[in-house]
C-alpha cells in the first residue's frame, strides 16, 4: 500500500472517480461528503497521510478544514481542489500550509505526481515527529539513572527550576551529565517545542566564539562573504546552553553579560542592535566564585549566571548508583554490538566501586563500551578492565594523599599523560576535557 488518503467532496460522482484512480495506483482511500464526516474518519484513522479537499463544502469550507487539520494532525498533508475562477482560494490555501492546490479538470498524471510527493512528505513529517518525541523522552528527568539521595536531590532542584525562565548554572566535574540535565530542564520548560542549542565555550578561540554566538555582517572581516546568524538568534524563543562557561575569554564575557541583562546584542561589523528572547543555561567544572575572586572570571557575570545554581554530584559521591548504571550501559552496548552480554561478575563490579572515576559517568560509559567489545562471554570479567581500574584502589590513593581532590586530580592527569606518552591531545580526549582546559590544569599543577 502506497499510503492512506481521505477525499472530501460533496459531489459523490467526482469523489468516487478520483477514489478509483488513486486505488488503482495502490492507495487506500476514504471518502467524506462534508467536514463533520471527515473529522470522524481522521479520528478513526490518524495515520492518514493526505487529505484532498474541495474548497466549496456544505457547512465548514475546505479552508476551514485545512486549518483544523494542520492544527490537530501536523503530519498530514492537504491538497486543496479549486474550481475555475477561484484561484485566489488556492493562494490562500498555500499561505495556510496546504501542500498544493489543483484546479478541477487538471490531468490525472499531474494529480498523481502531486499526490505521490505529498504522501512522501507526510511520511517524512511523521518520522521527524516520532524522532522528536523519542528525543524528548530520552532527555527527561525520568531517564536520569540512579536512586541515591545525592542524585534524587539534584533532580528535584532541576525539576523545580525547569518551568521558570531563570538562568541556571550547572556546576560539577567533567562527565557528570551537565548537558543531559540542561536538555532535561529545557524539555520540561514552556520552551520545550523551541530550539535547544549547545555550544562548548572551551572549543573556540575568542574571535571565533564571538562570531558563533552573535553572528556577523557581510564584509565584517576577511572571509565574511555573507551575513551570518549567531547562536543567540538561532536559539530565539528557546534555550542556549553554554558549556564550559569558565573558559570564555574575559573580554567576551562583557558582551555576554549585556545579552543576559537586556536580551540585546550587536553583530560583528554591524551597528544595529538585535533583540532576542533566549533562556540561558550554563555549565562549568570550575569553582566560578573562586575564579571571579581571582579576577579570572567577571564577578558581575558570575552573579548574573548563578541566579539558580545546581551542583551535580560526582560518581564517587554516588557509589550505590554504579551497579544500576553499569547494567544499563551493558544492555545498551550489547545491543549495539549485537552481542548477548547480560551482566558482570562480582570482581568486575568491585573494581568499578573502588575506582575514583575522575571522568565520572562519561568514563564509566566508555569503559563499559570497551569491555563489551572485548568480551567473548555473557558476563564481563575484571581482566577486561583497563589499567587505571586495576591500579591501587580509591581508598588506598585517598589515604596516601589524605583525601585532597586536587592532589587526586593531579596524580590522575600525570598517569593519563604517561599512558598517552605525553600526547596532550590524546590525554585530553581520554580525560574527557578540552585542550585549553588540560593546559590550564597542567599549569595549575606544575606539570607543564
Amino acid at each position: 500500500m502506497k499510503g492512506l488518503i481521505l477525499i472530501i467532496d460533496d459531489e459523490e460522482t467526482l469523489r468516487g472517480a478520483l477514489s478509483r484512480i488513486l486505488e488503482l495506483e495502490g492507495y487506500r482511500v476514504f471518502q467524506a461528503g462534508d467536514a463533520r464526516k471527515a473529522y470522524q474518519l481522521l479520528d478513526q484513522q490518524p495515520e492518514i497521510h493526505l487529505v484532498i479537499t474541495d474548497v466549496r463544502l456544505p457547512g465548514e469550507d475546505g479552508l476551514q478544514v485545512l486549518g483544523k487539520i494542520k492544527s490537530h494532525y501536523p503530519w498530514c498533508e492537504v491538497i486543496v481542489v479549486t474550481a475555475f475562477g477561484t484561484i485566489q482560494d488556492g493562494v490562500q490555501a498555500m499561505k495556510m500550509g496546504a501542500f498544493d492546490y489543483v484546479t478541477k479538470g487538471d490531468g490525472d498524471d499531474q494529480i498523481l505526481i502531486t499526490v505521490e510527493r505529498a504522501v512522501e512528505k507526510s511520511r517524512m513529517q511523521r518520522r521527524i515527529l516520532d524522532l522528536e518525541k523519542k528525543l524528548k523522552t530520552r532527555y527527561s528527568f525520568e531517564k536520569i539513572l540512579g536512586k541515591s539521595r545525592e542524585i534524587k536531590e539534584t533532580i528535584l532542584l532541576a525539576e523545580k527550576v525547569a518551568p521558570a525562565d531563570s538562568t541556571v548554572l550547572l556546576e560539577g566535574e567533567t562527565g557528570t551529565g551537565k548537558e543531559l540535565f540542561a536538555q532535561s530542564i529545557h524539555n520540561s520548560s514552556p520552551r520545550k517545542n523551541k530550539p535547544f542549542i549547545a555550544v562548548n565555550c572551551s572549543a573556540f578561540p575568542k574571535e571565533l566564539l564571538e562570531s558563533e554566538l552573535f553572528g556577523y555582517k557581510k564584509g565584517a572581516f576577511t572571509g565574511a562573504i555573507s551575513d551570518k546568524k549567531g547562536l543567540f538568534e538561532e536559539a530565539n524563543e528557546g534555550t542556549l546552553f553554554l558549556d564550559e562557561i569558565g573558559e570564555m575569554n574575559y573580554d567576551l564575557q562583557a558582551k555576554l553579560l549585556r545579552v543576559l541583562e537586556d536580551q540585546t546584542f550587536t553583530k560583528i561589523g554591524d551597528t544595529k542592535q538585535v533583540h532576542v528572547n533566549v533562556r540561558i543555561l550554563a555549565a562549568t567544572n570550575l569553582d566560578l566564585l573562586k575564579e571571579a575572586q581571582s579576577e579570572r572570571f567577571r564577578p558581575d557575570l558570575y552573579y548574573r549566571l548563578s541566579v539558580f545554581k545546581i551542583r551535580l554530584p560526582s560518581l564517587r559521591e554516588r557509589i550505590e548508583d554504579i551497579e544500576e548504571m553499569a547494567l544499563f550501559f551493558i544492555r545498551f552496548y550489547s545491543m549495539k554490538a549485537n552481542k548477548q552480554v547480560t551482566g558482570m561478575d562480582p570482581a568486575f563490579l568491585a573494581r568499578l566501586k573502588h575506582y575514583d572515576w575522575p571522568g565520572n559517568t562519561r568514563e564509566l560509559k566508555n569503559i563499559i563500551e570497551r569491555t563489551v567489545i572485548l568480551t567473548d562471554h555473557e558476563v564481563l570479567t575484571a581482566d577486561l578492565l583497563p589499567y587505571e581500574l586495576l591500579s591501587p584502589s580509591r581508598s588506598t590513593i585517598a589515604e596516601e594523599f589524605e583525601g585532597s581532590m586536587e592532589e587526586l586530580e593531579k596524580i590522575h592527569i600525570r598517569k593519563v599523560l604517561a599512558l598517552a606518552k605525553g600526547n596532550k591531545t590524546k590525554a585530553a580526549d581520554r580525560l574527557g576535557i578540552g585542550i585549553p582546559t588540560l593546559y590550564r590544569k597542567l599549569k595549575k599543577y606544575g606539570l607543564e
